[in-house]
């Protein structure tokens, strides 16, 4: 019997098996609903509706200062929203970020401290979920990074992109990478790069 060509799948199935994939490939153990709330996390980000809902004109850091003014239920959701969106965006975006004016440390600081405020505040079983992500932030920037290379690498330009973040960061992960497509980079190739 012949594989289909096209499966069929939720996107809360589809992240489920990437970020799986990437927590083992990075040896991350983590509590399985924490795990089940960065699925439920990138299944979110990936419906239009989504954004609109949490549009704001405000910066990420002063949303982040209202988050702990507000009190009561706004305090919690505003604060898990600045954690989620310095999540996605330090995890999905981290390229992008190094053309831009602040770097993806601050929204790793941004995510860290709402998230842990967050936990600190919650005395749930979710307040445990958010304490994992507050300590455990730049693991699960690390898983993201992995699920959007996983799931983004189509096109040749997807693969030079990736190369370019290789000859600049000499990143292992993006040599693993390439490796995997059948690039292998060579160190004389990152040094007689002019940046």
């Amino acid at each position: 019997m012949q594989a289909a060509i096209v499966r069929s799948e939720s996107p809360v199935e589809y992240f489920r098996e990437l970020v799986e994939s990437a927590m083992r490939h990075q040896h991350l153990a983590t509590h399985e609903l924490t795990s089940f709330y960065v699925v439920n996390l990138l299944a979110g980000f990936s419906h239009v509706d989504h954004q609109a809902h949490e549009q704001s004109d405000d910066a990420l850091g002063v949303r982040f200062v209202k988050a702990l003014d507000a009190g009561g239920v706004r305090r919690r959701h505003e604060l898990r929203s600045v954690g989620d969106i310095a999540l996605f965006v330090s995890g999905y975006f981290s390229d992008s970020l190094h053309r831009s004016l602040v770097a993806a440390d601050y929204y790793i600081q941004l995510g860290e401290h709402a998230y842990g405020s967050l936990a600190r505040q919650d005395d749930s079983v979710f307040g445990q979920v958010f304490d994992e992500l507050s300590w455990k932030f730049v693991a699960f920037v690390d898983v993201l990074g992995e699920v959007r290379d996983r799931s983004a690498l189509a096109t040749n330009v997807d693969l030079l992109r990736l190369y370019e973040r290789w000859l600049r960061t000499g990143s292992r992960r993006s040599a693993e990478l390439l490796a995997a497509c059948g690039i292998v980079p060579t160190a004389s190739a990152a040094s007689s790069v002019i940046q």
